[in-house]
């Protein structure tokens, strides 16, 4: 886990100064009013989509990641599309109070894999 958590962080150097010093980065807000992305959930994020592909887990996700690195050609910047994807279908189930959507989720995945 640690070998994949500093493959992501040196994908983003942006967040080297908020991780160099873990007790302030600790105590910071990131609000995105200001323009700060949370690091840790950021790359948390990033964690969770490997993870999720490793296991293919909701069904087809590995697929539909791969489709998407490959039109994008990166696959950092089709996890960036899938973390919007995996937020919308986190948000949804939390207003709904219904359980995520799998499905959902990989149809959006899927959708900007065949995008123009």
């Amino acid at each position: 886990m640690e070998l994949m958590a500093s493959l992501w962080i040196g994908e983003h150097p942006e967040y080297h100064p908020d991780l160099a010093d873990e007790a302030a980065a600790l105590q910071s807000v990131f609000r995105v009013e200001q323009g700060r992305t949370n690091p840790f959930l950021h790359l948390s994020m990033h964690l969770t989509i490997d993870e999720q592909c490793s296991i293919d887990q909701p069904t087809g996700i590995r697929q539909a990641v791969q489709l998407l690195a490959a039109r994008r050609g990166s696959l950092h910047e089709a996890h960036h599309e899938v973390m919007e994807c995996l937020g919308e279908m986190i948000w949804a189930s939390q207003r709904s109070g219904m359980p995520p959507d799998g499905a959902a989720y990989i149809d959006a995945v899927r959708r900007r894999a065949t995008a123009g």
